[in-house]
């Protein structure tokens, strides 16, 4: 058995387990693991410091939290994906662009998540069926020119399956560029083996989206994984979430983009998190990224510089923000204008948690 799967096989999903490598239980644990699933590998597990596991960086991105079911605010579907779904795998939002989902579990349930409502969930699964009318689907949609292979995590899926996927969608003509998104170079990075990058590197133009948020998660394992891909001459993008508690702040934000830097990965987006019910205590607000953002064109050279967006309410697209973009801010919202100068309306997240 691969090595990666081994790790995968040892993850902790349930209370008993977690409290055991605790030492103590989260309040409410059993209850918020019956809504959301929970899902933490050794590996990953291994980067919390556990005599701070309350205040630490990478437990707060995936320990349950009670206020996960206790909050008020946020939607199960923010973006509007559901409504975006042609056939069960594909989410087709923008015309030339298909997201193709081609697993419904990860290496680690992050807590943050934005398909938090389908990730880790027994009904949301994806079949090989699902899979087959989505190719089919994208086959008669000659617009479509670039396909993002998501999920839940892609490469969770075994070799033969990636394989199969990708070389179907090369045999379509108008498909030319091909992504995958994937947060296993941070929670799993004994995935990205030899053998998958050698699959990988036949499907050129080829693009990799990682997901690192906290520069405790550049480990040495990590590197290795980024320098397999890079090696396979596939470009890596990261994909940052801004979160409380987590990366919001400055000094944080320079090490992790100039650690990515490093590994031959370049900071492309960072995100405000998307206003998702069941992670209102992990959102910041609007001007935290303004300011964070304007704080590290001070200190980074442009190429470790990430561009920060917000999907807007509904799924209609990104917003670039930024001091120029932000009209106004309270309690309640943030307004700005989208790239047609059009004002959006923005929700913050609620009252100051403890």
């Amino acid at each position: 058995m691969d090595e990666w799967k081994k790790i995968l096989g040892q993850s902790m999903a349930d209370g008993p387990s977690l409290e055991k490598k605790l030492g103590a239980a989260p309040p409410g644990l059993g209850r918020v693991i019956s809504a959301y699933p929970m899902r933490i590998n050794p590996y990953y597990f291994g980067l919390i410091d556990l005599e701070n596991w309350k205040t630490d960086p990478i437990a707060r991105q995936c320990l349950p939290d009670i206020r996960e079911i206790s909050l008020k605010g946020g939607e199960k579907d923010p973006l509007g994906e559901e409504r975006r779904k042609p056939v069960p795998s594909v989410i087709h939002k923008y015309r030339r662009v298909a997201l193709l989902t081609v697993s419904n579990v990860c290496a680690v349930y992050c807590r943050f998540c934005m398909r938090k409502r389908r990730v880790g969930m027994g009904e949301g699964g994806v079949s090989p069926h699902d899979i087959d009318l989505g190719l089919d689907y994208i086959k008669k949609k000659p617009e479509i020119r670039e396909v993002i292979l998501s999920g839940g995590d892609p490469l969770l899926l075994d070799d033969e399956q990636i394989d199969r996927i990708l070389s179907r969608l090369k045999k379509i003509s108008h498909v030319e560029i091909i992504r995958i998104g994937s947060r296993t170079p941070a929670t799993l990075p004994q995935r990205i083996t030899p053998d998958l990058c050698a699959i990988l590197r036949r499907f050129h133009p080829i693009f990799f989206s990682a997901h690192f948020n906290h520069p405790a998660e550049l480990t040495p394992e990590s590197r290795e994984a980024c320098a397999r891909i890079a090696d396979a001459g596939i470009p890596i993008g990261n994909q940052t979430v801004l979160l409380k508690g987590v990366n919001d702040d400055p000094g944080v934000m320079a090490r992790l983009f100039f650690g990515l830097l490093k590994q031959r990965v370049r900071p492309y987006y960072l995100f405000q998190a998307d206003c998702v019910k069941g992670i209102e205590h992990l959102r910041t607000r609007v001007e935290t990224g303004v300011e964070i953002m304007a704080r590290l064109t001070r200190e980074l050279s442009g190429l470790a510089i990430p561009r920060y967006v917000a999907d807007s309410p509904g799924g209609h697209g990104k917003l670039p923000l930024s001091p120029q973009c932000l009209v106004r801010a309270d309690e309640k919202e943030a307004e700005m204008v989208d790239l047609n100068g059009k004002p959006v309306i923005y929700p913050q997240p609620g009252a100051e948690q403890p």
